[in-house]
């Protein structure tokens, strides 16, 4: 993996992270997401 696809994925696994931490959970419990689970998603978003 090159440098440039790296920062790319580490800099939307942060907005994905940041976007989640900022809901509440009632929203975070609306979308069906256990704030326990934010990184495991983001991660999972960087995947695809």
């Amino acid at each position: 993996m090159n440098v440039a696809r790296s920062f790319n994925n580490w800099r939307r696994y942060r907005q994905t992270v940041t976007e989640l931490a900022r809901m509440s959970s009632r929203e975070l419990q609306d979308l069906g997401i256990n704030r326990a689970d934010i990184h495991s998603l983001a991660r999972q978003s960087v995947a695809r």
